[in-house]
């Protein structure tokens, strides 16, 4: 047989429902303590080490120790973009998003209208954003996304500075779970929801990876963009 890679091995991991609900929390890129791990999915905090030590081995999760103190976090975007893409298959049910009380459901809107896919914005403004610099022609989807030359220029009035080449693509494609359509990953998603809320234009919510678009935003979006939210 042709060697080919161990999809297996990473599809076991994320096919035990703890591990799922651990790696699909860990996409607010904080760095979570076990003890937070096992708080957040109801198991014993023996449980979430064991499941915490198969993640890291299995490449999905690091780990860092300060002191006596451990902390893990995603790998890397990639793990992120990966976790997205599986939510959109997984439709509706994706991780308890299918809300069964009055204030799960608003949990669950909030995050469907805006919030962070690890490092950059998702959910319906995500989209809204990504549509209307298409329709700016500061991106360009002819051969896959790719950020136009006007698209350097836009950021750079904005005074986004973007990083020297690396690993990480410049731009990139994320399959949105909530609205089965793209938005904007990569190196410039990234640096463009910094941005946002470095300059208040959207604000976190304290328990959620939900964002919320303020006044200052709206305005900011319409000048920039020409986009009304």
């Amino acid at each position: 047989m042709d060697t080919a890679p161990d999809l297996a091995a990473v599809a076991r991991l994320l096919a035990d429902g703890t591990r799922a609900r651990i790696c699909w929390a860990l996409l607010d890129r904080r760095a979570w303590t076990p003890t937070e791990v096992a708080r957040h999915t109801g198991v014993a905090p023996s449980t979430a080490t064991e499941h915490l030590n198969l993640l890291v081995r299995g490449g999905l999760l690091t780990e860092e120790r300060q002191g006596r103190h451990r902390y893990v976090r995603l790998v890397d975007p990639q793990v992120a973009d990966l976790l997205e893409n599986l939510a959109a298959l997984a439709g509706d049910g994706v991780l308890g998003t299918s809300a069964r009380s009055l204030s799960g459901t608003r949990r669950r809107d909030a995050l469907a209208h805006a919030r962070t896919c690890y490092d950059h914005l998702a959910g319906t403004v995500g989209v809204a954003v990504t549509d209307a610099m298409t329709e700016q022609g500061l991106l360009d989807w002819q051969q896959g996304v790719r950020l136009t030359g006007d698209g350097a220029v836009w950021l750079a009035g904005l005074g986004i500075s973007l990083p020297a080449a690396g690993r990480r693509p410049l731009v990139r494609s994320c399959l949105d779970w909530t609205v089965r359509r793209p938005h904007l990953a990569g190196t410039v998603g990234a640096a463009l929801c910094r941005h946002a809320l470095e300059c208040g234009w959207l604000a976190r919510d304290r328990m959620t990876r939900a964002v919320t678009v303020t006044e200052l935003g709206r305005a900011a979006f319409a000048e920039h963009l020409a986009l009304e939210l």
